[in-house]
């Protein structure tokens, strides 16, 4: 480590920046977050910092002299002349300030970091001046890593921090702050109640001891398979469970998000087998949750699609656990992303219909019939065991032969394949293909089609 990093006060002190264009205003917005009091010194100022002088958030000076760095922090030199540049950093550091020179790191006493802001906490992502390319890419992923809300709750951590110190030993404050960000109060505030987390601090500060764990119960989306694909909700879930219920479905690599200590237990479920019933997991997941651990129950896809949510949603309830669903981006969205075809189409389809060709064992087969309508799009989830039964269904109950077809195959992997057939030619295509599950099979019926199957019925009819 050739630098040293660490974090300036800036109340009451002066932060100079030479040079009026973009450059400069995209220094002056970082430094606007401080307290520190602004001087911009050029001839010609950028329309954004003109704003901020005329606003009163910055003065103004046109041409450098000695007196612009009286207790300055830090000057920003970005002339983009060289024999400028070299200049007024001689000049600032002659009055004793720091200096950084606008990407000429030779010249710089001190780099200016990638930063995550969530006021009071404050990540600085540093490279040495050497790829700040690469600390902007680390502080987009350290952006995901830690929730919006956080700042807030850290200040109200640190307004009730004399508190604390007042009603637990010094042995216990760790064991209090331990729960405070990470149990009831900070899902509390993270999601938005703001109010009820303040009082759980409360009421655990009046009692001078923190609350029992209590167990959390997530249903995680984790999206068609790609790890990119995961919301920024469903990682943080990920990095805060104890353990985490996941099936087959399931990329290993997303598994890699986690938490290194966390337990990853497979419960993974194929077509037609029963190794793992629903309602073993459904006793697992309460039963960890019941030792106040954070259990995920790792979903492909959307956990309110087809994937047996409201049984587990039940098992929590009744065991009077905190559950919470995480939504996912679903197959269908994926592979329509993937087609470059969308959902719906104005004129054409105006209808979405998600349904599936595989129902529980002992249950009536799905009715498909009905969905034989013009202007609808569906999206039949499991259905590729079942693709002869699907088409004979819709074409029994009017749907052209010619309805488009898309198949998608484990989409967003690097196994995804696809192919293009017809409802009339499904069931072979399928069998030519060999398209495996998961997949997707999307059939529309385009209102156009439509009108055209009535006019060829009409000229047939005459004739």
């Amino acid at each position: 480590m050739k630098n040293f990093p660490m974090f300036l006060k800036m109340a009451g002190r002066r932060v100079v920046i030479c040079g009026g264009s973009e450059e400069a205003a995209r220094k002056a917005r970082l430094v606007l977050k401080t307290e520190a009091e602004i001087l911009v010194v050029a001839e010609t100022l950028d329309p954004e910092l003109q704003d901020l002088v005329a606003s009163g958030r910055a003065l103004h000076r046109a041409h450098p002299d000695a007196s612009c760095f009286d207790n300055a922090a830090l000057v920003f030199v970005a002339t983009g002349c060289l024999d400028t540049d070299v200049a007024i950093a001689d000049m600032a550091r002659a009055a004793g300030a720091v200096v950084n020179v606008v990407d000429r790191p030779d010249m710089c006493d001190a780099f200016t970091p990638s930063i995550v802001d969530r006021d009071p906490l404050v990540v600085a992502i540093g490279t040495e001046g050497a790829a700040p390319v690469l600390g902007r890419a680390v502080k987009t992923r350290v952006e995901t890593m830690l929730s919006p809300r956080l700042g807030a709750f850290v200040a109200l951590a640190g307004r009730l921090r004399g508190a604390v110190a007042d009603s637990f030993p010094p042995e216990a404050r760790r064991g209090f702050w331990e729960w405070a960000f990470t149990g009831e109060a900070w899902r509390a505030h993270d999601a938005g109640r703001e109010r009820a987390a303040a009082t759980l601090l409360k009421e655990a500060i009046a009692q001078g001891k923190a609350p029992k764990a209590a167990g959390h119960i997530a249903l995680v989306g984790a999206g068609p398979g790609a790890r990119d694909l995961l919301t920024l909700r469903a990682v943080a879930r990920l990095q805060q469970a104890d353990v985490i219920f996941y099936d087959r479905l399931v990329d290993p690599e997303i598994l890699e998000l986690a938490r290194r200590d966390a337990d990853r237990v497979y419960v993974g479920k194929e077509v037609g087998a029963c190794a793992w019933p629903q309602d073993k997991i459904d006793r697992l997941i309460v039963a960890e949750a019941s030792k106040g651990l954070r259990v995920v129950r790792l979903k492909s896809g959307d956990p309110t699609i087809f994937g047996r949510a409201a049984e587990e949603l039940s098992a929590a309830r009744d065991a009077g656990i905190e559950v919470e669903i995480v939504p996912g981006i679903t197959a269908a969205a994926a592979a329509a992303a993937s087609l470059h075809t969308p959902l719906t189409e104005r004129g054409e389809t105006d209808s979405l219909v998600l349904t599936t060709g595989t129902c529980r064992p002992g249950d009536a087969a799905p009715a498909h019939g009905w969905l034989a309508r013009p202007g609808t799009s569906i999206a039949f989830y499991m259905a590729v065991e079942k693709a002869a039964e699907v088409q004979a269904d819709l074409l029994g109950s009017g749907a052209p032969a010619g309805c488009p077809v898309d198949i998608v195959s484990s989409v967003s992997t690097g196994h995804e394949r696809h192919a293009s057939t017809t409802l009339g030619a499904l069931a072979e295509t399928l069998r030519d293909t060999g398209l495996p599950s998961p997949a997707i099979l999307f059939v529309r019926y385009p209102k156009s089609l439509a009108c055209t199957a009535s006019s060829q019925g009409a000229a047939q009819n005459v004739a």
